[in-house]
């Protein structure tokens, strides 16, 4: 099984185990980690698996919506493996070779120009008023800021560029 090297990953694979009905959620490490402070501060996440090096679910939040870190991990966590629209629920059999990654956000800056973007250091969020897409930074196979660009505006269903908000931001990245 699936070894997390961070507290963030542990916290992820632990609610998904738990919502799997293999094991609690381990109701005796809910006081060491209200401990850890970083758990304790309101932050957006995201949380992605990976089935075979191939996407399995992600899903996260741009704003905190939840009382703090660890639960907006076990929030998105839940959602990415059994409510992520792209995907099958999440099953059993699937937690080998499952990987899960944490990325946990920075505040958005909203950007004058677009060359103040780089993918690999910073995700976006485009927003035309209406429908607004999110990309992560430092993804395989994105490897320009028009293709970041590109992409986002695709998941939002958006087609304009004319009055596009651009923000950016940054990720720790934990597996």
């Amino acid at each position: 099984m699936y070894n997390p090297r961070t507290i963030y990953v542990k916290v992820a694979l632990e609610i998904i185990i738990a919502k799997l009905g293999l094991g609690g959620q381990n109701e005796g490490k809910e006081e060491e980690y209200q401990e850890i402070k970083e758990l304790m501060v309101k932050k957006p996440c995201f949380v992605t698996l990976y089935k075979e090096n191939a996407l399995r679910g992600c899903i996260g939040t741009m704003v905190p919506y939840r009382e703090n870190l660890l639960e907006e991990i076990r929030g998105n966590a839940i959602s990415a493996a059994f409510n992520d629209p792209r995907f099958e629920p999440l099953k059993k059999d699937e937690l080998e070779g499952l990987q899960i990654s944490v990325d946990v956000l920075s505040e958005m800056e909203e950007i004058e120009d677009i060359k103040e973007l780089d993918p690999k250091k910073y995700g976006i969020l485009i927003s035309d008023g209406r429908s607004q897409g999110v990309l992560l930074p430092d993804l395989e196979g994105i490897d320009s800021v028009e293709q970041q660009i590109e992409v986002a505006m695709n998941k939002a269903g958006i087609t304009r560029k004319p009055g596009l908000v651009i923000k950016k931001f940054t990720v720790k990245r934990y597996r």
